[in-house]
């Protein structure tokens, strides 16, 4: 026990001693937390200690200093382990052994280090020999030892080993490191350790106590090791958290034929289905299932290699599923036949397992319908927006491997996780191919399209990172034979060259040559139920950004309340429409503009009531003409040429006429409704034909809600101006067509001088929308177009946690957006409220604007399903708080 005064560091758990829980996952990781709540289900836990991650952090922040105290108390729960297994740690006749371990209180797997076998030496070494009377395990354990040891603590590369174990396979002519004497293994360990002393300069360390305090200075240090830090940035995991250290005494894989080791998971990771789900090898240690070393067997088969430890093991299942009421993911081993569990942890799946899982669950009574919408996170419903291979499209199969994690991807060939990076970095779509992933590969993994291996299983690192990321992976791959090059490889007589296209189908795990045509996903009648949940708890509207029937048809299939931003000017751009315009804006005189706009209106009038049609029912916020008008004019000479000839001007002429309408800073110039003020026959012309569209569709029944908004906005007088023309403008045609329909005219807020403004201008507003580009962009004095070239060094600066154009800015936009409601509302009660800018897609800015009261968030069409779950988020953190995030 620590000293009076002294901070605890080190918890024990096990042999009836356990000295933690579940709920402790701050201080002891989550790998520790859980060895301890299994310990304390009386579940077959090795047992041992852990190491707190206050204690790592206090490591890490002293240069390697450790806390006070903290030794003793490893050397105290050391005795206790001692005696709890009745063997001595570094005895010459009955050695106790060792695993060390990492555990951060968020999964990170494979991304800090392990070391097995600890305290082995050649002192030592007989007396396990003679325990287990099984010499050849003794030394299979040995070399395990050595290999880890000196890659994780001493820094030499495992490749150095492997190499010279593939060596000595070759010359016994085996092919498995099972298939390995006891001779052949002794003499492996001392290549090993001659191997240490040459390269490390110093013989191998053989103190068992030094072996144990170098093991845990390395899983200290490994939080802050290259891969660790990228998946921590990757998953938004806190540098603050750090990792426990966790110490067991050793159960062995390896001992013969009726031991083993596996991976398992409750339900399966890929589908969701409730059936067990995992793999397993006899004759082995952990690393060689997860490292994808062998080609491990399915769970399944071991009901007919030891029937009576898959009973115990699917009992083990049940119990942990009902008691943590979330699918599990177990590490087991299998010692003569006795099952011991190593690790639980909520289990990593793809989105369609996550989705499936949560709403399975409710039906059978473990969790409720907040829980399940809770528990799925807005990253994993983008992922099932990911589109999959199409059925019909012409492809040449040339390899098929194990269906490792769902959906699609297509791209060009690359071996390293580096070349992976650089070509994404400069526009390449990659496919990574590797024997097998390694926690080093992580930057390379998130680059990539899709993953593609030739060995490991579905339990292997690579399908595991691949699944937590979204990513489709193809592993297992036999067929695939990469060239010791790393620069092409062959698979069933067909040669890739490294950067040419290959496709991966991550449902069936076929490797499709070249480029496969892709179709959008279909959603399950499980997405659909969990999201019409998720609308049962949100109190935000989702609307939707939608320019075009299609647009809208899709984001209304996504469950879009409304259309929040239709953007008039994207209706401009086709040719012959364009022409018009652009005949509209070189005409200096103003019965020119209105016979130019008579030429545009029944195209607008079509376009509305396409749209219109679509989403009837529902309110279409429709917003007037905004960008500068010198964005229609051409700049090619050959459309210049085209334009001059059609509007009877030289091209002399029309070179003056479109120098006189550029401006120095066209996003702060003549646009909005300055150009609604100055040229105002042109929101007469949108406004006419908004109303046009209405009313006939209202005559034929169809219940139309169009909303008239006004952009950029600075001065209640600009919106008074265009108000009452636009009123106007839809006063004559439905006075014209016989017909009156319900009509909201609003404005955006995008300008500072708006959202101080805002008490003067609500009573001129039905609705406000926020435009948050703009808000962002004049509040910064930052244009988005521009600020790719030094916003990421702020945010590697800290001086932004996050880019201002993804996430709102609350410190400086947000307070903005406040005071425009706040002051907006005191002037007009019942003053609607929404967004419409990028933000209105962005999880953390939909809990902001949840928070600050809007009535709804408008989003691009694919981005619906993430707000609709995002803002029930957001309610039920208001009543309920912390969401469930921790994996």
């Amino acid at each position: 026990m620590p000293s009076v005064g002294t901070k605890k560091h080190v918890y024990f758990f096990g042999a009836g001693q356990t000295e933690g829980n579940a709920t402790m996952r701050a201080a002891l990781g989550g790998k520790g937390a859980n060895l301890a709540e299994m310990a304390l289900l009386g579940l077959p836990v090795p047992p041992g200690f852990t190491i707190s991650t206050e204690a790592c952090n206090a490591y890490l922040a002293s240069g390697g200093r450790y806390p006070d105290g903290m030794m003793e108390e490893v050397q105290a729960a050391l005795a206790r382990l001692e005696a709890a297994m009745g063997r001595r740690f570094g005895s010459r006749d009955n050695p106790l052994l060792l695993s060390v371990r990492s555990g951060a209180r968020a999964s990170m797997p494979g991304m800090m280090d392990t070391v097995l076998n600890l305290g082995l030496n050649p002192d030592t070494l007989p007396g396990l020999i003679k325990a287990t009377r099984n010499e050849r395990f003794a030394y299979d354990s040995f070399r395990r030892f050595i290999g880890m040891f000196s890659h994780v603590v001493l820094g030499i590369k495992s490749e150095r080993f492997e190499e010279r174990l593939i060596a000595k396979k070759q010359r016994e002519g085996v092919a498995l490191d099972t298939q390995l004497s006891a001779r052949a293994l002794r003499e492996i360990c001392e290549e090993y350790r001659k191997l240490v002393r040459r390269e490390h300069g110093a013989p191998f360390p053989d103190d068992p106590r030094e072996q144990l305090r170098r093991a845990i200075d390395a899983v200290f240090a490994s939080w802050n090791t290259e891969r660790a830090v990228v998946y921590r940035r990757l998953h938004a995991i806190p540098d603050t958290w750090g990792t426990a250290v966790n110490v067991q005494s050793m159960v062995f894989g390896n001992l013969g034929p009726t031991s083993g080791t596996g991976v398992a998971f409750t339900r399966n990771p890929s589908t969701g289905e409730k059936r067990f789900f995992g793999e397993f090898l006899l004759n082995a240690q952990g690393e060689d299932v997860v490292a994808g070393i062998r080609t491990p067997l399915s769970l399944e088969e071991l009901r007919n290699s030891l029937p009576q430890v898959n009973t115990e093991l699917e009992e083990v299942f049940a119990t942990l599923e009902r008691h943590y009421r979330d699918m599990q993911d177990i590490e087991f081993t299998i010692q003569d036949g006795t099952l011991y569990l190593l690790q639980t942890r909520t289990g990593k799946r793809t989105a369609a397992a996550a989705v499936r899982v949560a709403v399975e669950m409710v039906e059978e009574g473990l969790i409720e319908k907040k829980t399940a919408v809770r528990r799925i996170e807005t990253s994993q419903i983008e992922h099932l927006l990911h589109p999959t291979i199409d059925p019909r499209a012409a492809a040449t199969v040339i390899a098929k491997g194990l269906p490792a994690s769902p959906g699609a991807a297509v791209g060009r060939v690359v071996f390293s996780a580096a070349e992976a990076v650089t070509c994404v970095a400069s526009g390449e779509k990659v496919i990574l191919v590797r024997s097998e992933t390694s926690p080093d590969d992580i930057s390379g993994m998130h680059a990539a399209e899709g993953i593609l291996t030739a060995t490991g299983g579905m339990t292997s690192h690579a399908a595991v990172v691949a699944r937590g990321m979204g990513k489709c992976c193809v592993a297992g791959c036999t067929s695939v034979e990469i060239d010791p090059s790393g620069t092409w490889f062959s698979a069933n007589g067909n040669k890739v060259n490294g950067g040419d296209y290959i496709s991966l189908n991550g449902t069936t795990g076929e490797v499709l040559l070249g480029r496969v045509e892709l179709v959008e996903p279909q959603f399950s009648d499980h997405f659909v139920r969990l999201m019409a949940w998720a609308d049962e708890f949100a109190r935000l509207g989702v609307r939707t950004n939608a320019d075009t029937p299609r647009d809208a048809e899709v984001a209304r299939n996504f469950g879009a309340q409304g259309i929040g931003l239709c953007r008039t000017e994207h209706m401009f751009f086709q040719k012959e429409r364009v022409n018009a315009m652009r005949e509209m804006i070189l005409s200096t005189e103003r019965r020119d503009r209105e016979r130019a706009l008579a030429k545009i209106r029944p195209m607008q009038k079509g376009d509305f009531k396409e749209i219109f049609q679509v989403m009837q029912g529902l309110p279409v916020t429709v917003r007037l003409l905004d960008p500068p008008l010198h964005e229609f004019l051409p700049h090619a000479d050959e459309e210049c040429r085209e334009l001059a000839a059609a509007m009877n001007m030289s091209q002399d002429e029309l070179r003056l006429a479109v120098d006189r309408l550029r401006e120095a800073n066209p996003m702060l110039g003549h646009r909005g409704c300055r150009l609604g003020i100055s040229h105002p026959e042109i929101y007469d012309m949108q406004v006419a034909a908004v109303f046009e569209a209405a009313c006939e569709l209202a005559k034929e029944g169809v219940a139309v809600l169009p909303e008239i908004m006004i952009p950029l906005v600075g001065h209640v007088r600009e919106l008074e101006i265009t108000r009452r023309r636009a009123e106007e403008a839809a006063r004559q045609v439905m006075e014209r067509l016989g017909v009156q329909v319900e009509y909201k005219i609003g404005t955006m807020i995008e300008l500072p001088r708006a959202a101080i403004t805002a008490d003067e201008i609500a009573p001129q507003a039905d609705f406000f929308s926020f435009g948050t580009n703009d808000l962002t962009q004049t509040t910064f004095g930052i244009s988005r177009d521009d600020a790719g070239t030094f916003l990421p060094r702020y945010r590697e600066e800290g001086i932004l946690p996050d880019d201002p154009f993804v996430t709102i800015d609350q410190g400086g936009v947000g307070v903005l957006v406040r005071w425009g409601i706040e002051r907006g509302r005191a002037a007009r009660p019942n003053l609607k409220l929404g967004i419409c800018g990028e933000h209105g897609g962005d999880p953390k800015s939909i809990a902001f604007c949840h928070a600050v009261g809007l009535d709804y968030v408008s989003c691009s069409p694919f981005r619906v399903p993430i707000a609709r779950l995002a803002a029930a988020h957001a309610a039920l953190h208001e009543t309920e708080g912390v969401l469930e995030v921790d994996r």
